[in-house]
């Protein structure tokens, strides 16, 4: 993507983030860009195209943020915490941070959900691919991978609208780690430290 186009999406998304999609014009774009209508429709032809890939590159930073977290030097357990955290502020952040935009977010789902789609297929997998190290370490119990990695990314999703509309009360906010302890009780060995009890793995075990 060029770097002309990357700043044409940036000033759309903070006018969109201002004065929420419907009351920006193309013109509004192109006189904030400084780069005059002619720059704006040889990348874009209308708003609803440009609105697209506003979401497109908001919900690639959610992506961006969850695969850096896939390659740290940390045990599976701790990576599995840090990406389900990661998943949940990141959701947040991206919404939060546009504004007005927030309320189209939740509007036009049906075009969030379009984008959401491939990025889900892409989080599942490094999910799974933190199991399998998991297992491999002998961290986490076996258990059908595919199954678990499914159960684990669409329990984070659920918890996105009420955790952005901030319908989970303060609590919620102080303690996301008992989330992670939930789910850890199904995969995680049970460590003597840990005093925990040796629950039934997610999905169904292998033996």
């Amino acid at each position: 993507m060029s770097n002309t186009k990357k700043m044409l999406i940036e000033v759309a998304r903070q006018l969109f983030a201002e004065n929420g999609k419907k009351d920006v014009t193309m013109n509004d774009i192109a006189e904030a860009s400084k780069k005059g209508r002619r720059t704006l429709y040889t990348y874009f032809n209308n708003k609803e195209e440009i609105y697209k890939a506003v979401i497109d590159k908001e919900l690639d930073t959610i992506l961006d943020r969850l695969t850096v977290v896939s390659t740290q030097k940390t045990e599976p357990d701790i990576k599995l915490t840090n990406h389900i955290l990661t998943h949940l502020d990141a959701v947040k952040n991206v919404v939060e941070r546009n504004g007005s935009l927030r309320a189209d977010f939740f509007h036009d789902i049906y075009e969030v959900e379009r984008k959401r789609r491939k990025i889900d297929v892409m989080e599942i997998a490094l999910i799974r691919s933190i199991i399998m190290e998991g297992i491999e370490k002998n961290i986490f119990k076996r258990m059908d991978i595919d199954l678990s990695s499914m159960i684990i990314f669409y329990a984070i999703k659920g918890l996105e609208v009420p955790y952005i509309r901030q319908n989970i009360s303060s609590e919620f906010e102080r303690n996301k780690n008992s989330i992670v302890d939930f789910i850890f009780t199904g995969i995680k060995k049970n460590s003597p430290k840990s005093g925990r009890a040796n629950l039934a793995p997610i999905g169904k075990r292998t033996i």
